[in-house]
């Protein structure tokens, strides 16, 4: 019963300094960390010892796969060799660098014990860094390489810890830590790999998204737990087979399973990532406590603990730095503020604590090590985590652009309907009930609403949003009708559900494109889609006429919802959206390739010929 009573205050707290970081604005992972340490503290709190096998065993394969089926396949690879200098040429210079200070700082330590603790606090964590980049909106090519490093660090981190606790026990060959490192690495990829070909292969045959989920929940600890048996990480195989699984996903999954097992995961990670950090504040009390039967004195382990906490900062800076001037002069390299704000997202989390109780019991000044464990995690997470929104700030770093994202996402939906309606051209079916002008008409009421997303005018409603405000009045009085019905026990609740479940789905879809509206910011929306046609090359972006109007709409007493230019002949008219699609006509008519957004601030151009967005 006090388990019980503790889990589920565990729970409440996270739930509550979740809710509350939002209204704040701290990060909910600083502030359980901080929560955590001031609780561990309260005499009716019991001392709790984060064991390192519920950790590496119990939180860090669901934390990875989680974040790994999520990462997307292509831009990890577009950035890979950052990704890899990070993770792996990083974490080992940090760990000869911290075990070079706290050598010379620890009287009798040894190299061997110092390397440990250089390995335990090299890594930054998979959780920590992300939930602060997201939240404060960083570039997604800097959340990108954040995520790929913290999904492959831990390896390199935790052979590097195994071969220095060997060298404690009884010394090790530089022949063996190579082999070692490799036999990690590629046992956990062809572990990785193995899982990838099994659960796909058990997807493609089922199409039970309860029964495919569990499938998911599975594959991450029993992918760890095959290559540690053998001897490789655990780490690589799950994130080799969580990014396969998730790029794969969309072919080997039904659309069910993909929603169930999405909105799972995020449960799932959301639960986990927070309560690991209240879990880390936790540990405050006794570490201390502990330390106090130290034989250096108080102020020879708060230098060590500062020290460690400088060194790993200051590393990582200069390395970034220095891989951003060897590699500034080749193409598309990453802008120097953007490269700041790697260096400093090197927040510590969980594994770094976890990682040190491996060290063994045995090992001279271990309750030092496990506060400069802490030290580390904490100093990384508050002094990094709180100062990073700011520098973000006055380095002037802009965050995901949601016009530009609208914009790109109407753009690719044309593709995606002007691919569906040629294969419906191409099918052979009789239709004798209109069935073809139907699925041409949901197609076209799916693009007009997401081109009608960048509309900036004020005040005015698209046909979209009233349509979404229309339907949703009507949604709500479908379900009170529905309820009314199962009240008076007429109809099978089994029926019932299903009723309710699809309005439930339809009301979910039209509060996606109200957000998605609500997110668009006006401002100068312009997007090179970096797959510009020879008709857009031919005709750049010019300055729109002043005080545009659709003349053929003026004369037919219809209105418009955005207007086009034409950029061959500067004609303007009404999008597709609009009663006449007068900007649709004239390229029928003219044949003129290239059109250009008239609205205020926008500066994006569309190809007819190609279905192109530039």
């Amino acid at each position: 019963m006090e388990l019980a009573l503790l889990l589920v205050s565990m729970a409440a707290v996270v739930l509550a300094a979740t809710a509350i970081s939002e209204r704040v604005g701290v990060p909910a992972p600083l502030l359980l960390l901080v929560v955590g340490a001031a609780t561990s503290y309260v005499p009716a709190v019991p001392t709790i010892h984060l064991e390192s096998e519920v950790v590496l065993l119990g939180l860090l394969p669901p934390l990875l796969y989680a974040a790994a089926i999520q990462t997307s396949l292509v831009d990890f690879n577009a950035n890979r060799g950052s990704i890899l200098r990070l993770s792996i040429v990083l974490v080992v210079l940090t760990s000869l660098a911290v075990g070079a200070v706290v050598e010379w700082l620890v009287p009798g330590i040894g190299w061997a014990a110092a390397i440990a603790i250089g390995a335990v606090v090299a890594p930054p964590d998979a959780v920590a860094a992300t939930a602060v980049a997201r939240k404060i909106g960083l570039p997604r090519r800097v959340v990108t390489i954040l995520e790929g490093e913290s999904l492959l660090n831990d390896a390199t981190a935790l052979v590097s810890l195994r071969t220095a606790i060997a060298a404690i026990s009884g010394g090790v060959a530089i022949t063996e830590v190579g082999l070692d490192f490799l036999v990690a690495a590629g046992g956990g990829v062809v572990i990785g790999i193995a899982f990838f070909l099994l659960v796909a292969w058990l997807r493609r045959r089922i199409t039970d998204p309860l029964l495919d989920t569990a499938i998911s929940f599975l594959t991450p600890f029993a992918a760890f737990v095959a290559a540690e048996e053998i001897h490789a990480s655990g780490v690589i195989s799950v994130v080799v087979a969580g990014l396969l699984l998730g790029h794969r996903a969309p072919i080997i999954q039904t659309a069910q399973s993909r929603i169930t097992e999405r909105i799972t995961w995020r449960t799932v990670a959301f639960v986990l990532e927070n309560t690991v950090f209240l879990l880390i504040g936790l540990q405050l009390d006794w570490i201390l406590a502990d330390v106090g039967d130290s034989t250096l004195s108080p102020g020879r382990i708060a230098l060590v603990c500062v020290a460690t906490l400088v060194t790993v900062i200051v590393v990582r800076l200069a390395w970034v730095y220095a891989t951003w001037l060897a590699r500034g002069l080749r193409a598309n390299p990453l802008p120097a503020s953007w490269t700041f704000l790697i260096g400093w997202a090197g927040m510590r989390g969980v594994v770094t604590l976890a990682a040190a109780f491996v060290i063994p019991e045995d090992a001279p000044h271990r309750e030092v090590l496990l506060l400069v464990a802490f030290t580390v995690v904490a100093g990384t997470l508050l002094l990094q985590g709180l100062t990073l929104p700011l520098l973000t700030r006055l380095l002037k770093v802009p965050s995901p652009d949601p016009a530009e994202d609208a914009l790109a996402r109407a753009a690719l939906l044309q593709e995606a309907s002007d691919a569906g309606n040629a294969r419906l051209e191409e099918l052979d079916f009789d239709d004798h009930h209109g069935v073809g002008t139907q699925i041409r008409a949901r197609l076209d009421q799916r693009s007009f609403a997401a081109w009608e997303q960048l509309s900036t005018a004020v005040g005015e409603e698209t046909p979209s949003e009233l349509y979404a405000r229309i339907r949703g009045e009507m949604i709500e009085a479908e379900r009170a009708k529905v309820l009314e019905v199962r009240s008076h026990g007429e109809v099978d609740s089994e029926v019932v559900s299903q009723v309710l479940g699809l309005l439930d789905i339809e009301e979910s879809m039209l509060d996606a494109g109200t957000e998605a509206r609500a997110s668009v910011r006006t401002g100068s929306l312009a997007l090179t889609s970096g797959r510009e046609c020879d008709d857009l090359v031919e005709h750049p972006v010019v300055e729109t006429v002043d005080d545009p109007a659709c003349a053929t709409c003026l004369a037919d007493g219809t209105r418009w919802v955005s207007l086009r230019q034409c950029l061959t002949c500067g004609h303007v008219g009404c999008c597709d959206s609009s009663v006449g699609r007068h900007a649709t006509a004239h390229f029928h008519q003219s044949l003129h390739p290239v059109m250009q957004s008239a609205e205020p601030d926008e500066a994006w151009r569309w190809c007819y010929v190609h279905n192109l967005t530039g």
